[in-house]
């Protein structure tokens, strides 16, 4: 045997240890044998460059000491000039390399239980002593040491701040939606003096717009020019019903509208209700027959009345030939009130789907009428109201559509004041009345003048109620607008004119501003309300019912 050539010589060299001890072998298997050392040290140069050139920090360290070997990767992320800068100046990771020996004591702990541990993320001390955020993957190595280990660290400093920036995102968003949450809440406070300031810019001209057409359409026109303002009658219809819905949909989403209980007459709802459609039965020629309720209920007057114009509107949109029939009965434990027709019916397979906004069940064949909102709203006034509505259809035969009030809220009227049914009323003459018209916009001043003198009016217009005055003689009725200019409303400008003239002047107001502080003033002195944009025959009705109150001395 060879001896070794020095004390830490095994006395066996590479030959030996190959099995190529003697010549003979090592002529025969000297090629393979040098072919095999240049792999091996192919391989160990790729390893070398890749572990110095490697983007992720690389090391081996004694948990218990300090580095074995680092490569450059490792030492940029600790700020230092030189791997081997690192190994000198860190000699124990614990207290020198990471930043917390809390932190170290787990991850040492959790390594030597389970033998690795990966991308765990930590922070490191750097050469000038600031933290540096790492993730790391450690592996024990008890082959070369009981604590010994090689570890990979990725610097995850960008991932670290955008998370940072993420989290303080996330911080600003939730305290922005919090001052937004208060902004809404103090909104939600006020929420009827937007909507009604929406609805008076959105709706004022319009009416201006809507009289003046309504003016036309009573004129002997020749029959083109007819045709084109009925066009623009239809057009103005459909715009002022799509702001009227989009704004009490959006009030109901809010909850801005509440119901006002006061005891409604029904026989005088309904029969309110039949003035403003008997014309629209005429214009199409079609049987308006009504049977009244009568009795008082409990409920919201303005709620109700529009839920049953709603369904009328539907039950005139939709019937082509034969009649509507608009009446109340008893129905078990509830009063019902509801509107027959005589139209296209609903298929069954949709009625489940006519109460959604924005949805429209269209006749074969037919053409779009409106936007869908109206049965929308019918099903929510009802919810508000505690109310059920009931639909029945047939396709092509006709519908029923009828809201339910709890008889325990109808106080019956006397036997001898019932009748079985109640022809519709003639259209009243207003030949000679006297109208005042309250309001600071003058073409709503010019428009009522122009529709009112067509139904035989005469008509004097003001901006204010001192304005009227000058004009000296007490009207027979006053149509006045609340909001008028000097922030005073169109109650104290009637309440100034009945003071003057010491009587009690039919009076009314008309508004654009729905919201229910400024109904619940108008109604506490007891004038009607109509709102704008105004439908001809909803006024109509109205100065119907103001003449009906007329004393005979007032005539």
């Amino acid at each position: 045997m060879k001896k070794p050539s020095d004390p830490g010589d095994t006395g066996y060299d590479i030959g030996d240890l190959l099995g190529l001890g003697s010549q003979s072998v090592r002529k025969n298997y000297y090629p393979a044998l040098q072919e095999r050392i240049e792999e091996l040290e192919n391989e160990r140069n790729r390893y070398k460059w890749l572990f110095e050139n490697a983007l992720h920090g690389i090391f081996q360290a004694n948990l218990r000491g300090g580095f074995v070997a680092v490569n450059p990767a490792m030492a940029r992320i600790c700020g230092y000039d030189s791997a081997d800068a690192l190994i000198k100046n860190v000699i124990r990771l614990r207290e020198q390399l990471f930043c917390s020996s809390g932190e170290f004591d787990a991850i040492r702990q959790e390594l030597l239980n389970q033998g690795s541990l990966s991308a765990r993320e930590t922070r490191l001390r750097r050469s000038d002593n600031t933290p540096v955020h790492v993730a790391i993957t450690l592996l024990r190595r008890p082959d070369l040491g009981p604590e010994v280990v090689e570890a990979f660290v990725a610097d995850i400093t960008e991932r670290h701040q955008a998370r940072e920036k993420l989290r303080q995102l996330n911080a600003d968003l939730e305290r922005r939606v919090e001052e937004r949450t208060d902004e809404l809440q103090k909104a939600n406070e006020s929420k009827d003096k937007y909507l009604a300031a929406a609805s008076h810019d959105l709706l004022q001209p319009l009416n201006a717009a809507r009289l003046l057409v309504s003016a036309l359409m009573d004129s002997n026109l020749p029959a083109d020019e007819s045709r084109l303002v009925h066009r623009v009658q239809h057009s103005l219809e459909s715009v002022e019903d799509l702001l009227s819905d989009l704004l009490d949909i959006s009030r109901l989403e809010q909850k801005a509208m509440q119901p006002d209980y006061v005891h409604t007459d029904i026989a005088e709802l309904m029969r309110s209700l039949t003035q403003e459609f008997e014309p629209l039965a005429e214009n199409a020629e079609l049987n308006f027959r009504v049977r009244p309720g009568y009795g008082s209920v409990r409920t919201d007057p303005r709620m109700l009345t529009r839920i049953l114009r709603n369904l009328l509107s539907n039950a005139f949109r939709y019937t082509i030939t034969g009649g509507v029939l608009f009446a109340a009965r008893k129905r078990g434990s509830n009063l019902e009130i509801g509107v027959w027709d005589t139209g296209v019916g609903i298929e069954t397979e949709k009625l489940a789907d006519i109460f959604r906004e924005f949805h429209q069940i269209l006749p074969k064949g037919g053409s779009r009428q409106g936007v869908g909102l109206g049965l929308a709203i019918v099903e929510r006034m009802a919810r508000v109201l505690g109310c059920e509505i009931r639909v029945e259809s047939s396709h092509g035969k006709g519908s029923c559509f009828s809201i339910l009030l709890p008889l325990s809220t109808v106080m019956e009227a006397p036997i001898g004041t019932r009748n079985s049914e109640t022809p519709v009323p003639a259209t009243a003459s207003f030949e000679g009345l006297r109208v005042l018209v309250i309001d600071n916009e003058a073409p709503v001043q010019e428009s009522m003048r122009a529709l009112l003198e067509r139904w035989g009016c005469r008509v004097v217009t003001a901006a204010s109620a001192a304005a009227a005055l000058e004009r000296g003689l007490a009207p027979d009725i006053v149509l006045a607008d609340f909001h008028l200019d000097d922030d005073l409303t169109g109650c104290e400008a009637i309440h100034a004119l009945r003071q003057h003239f010491d009587c009690d002047i039919p009076a009314a107001v008309i508004t654009a501003d729905r919201g229910d502080e400024t109904r619940r003033l108008i109604r506490s002195r007891y004038l009607p309300i109509l709102n704008k944009p105004v439908k001809p025959n909803r006024l109509r009705a109205l100065i119907t019912s103001l003449v009906a109150s007329l004393n005979p001395d007032q005539k």
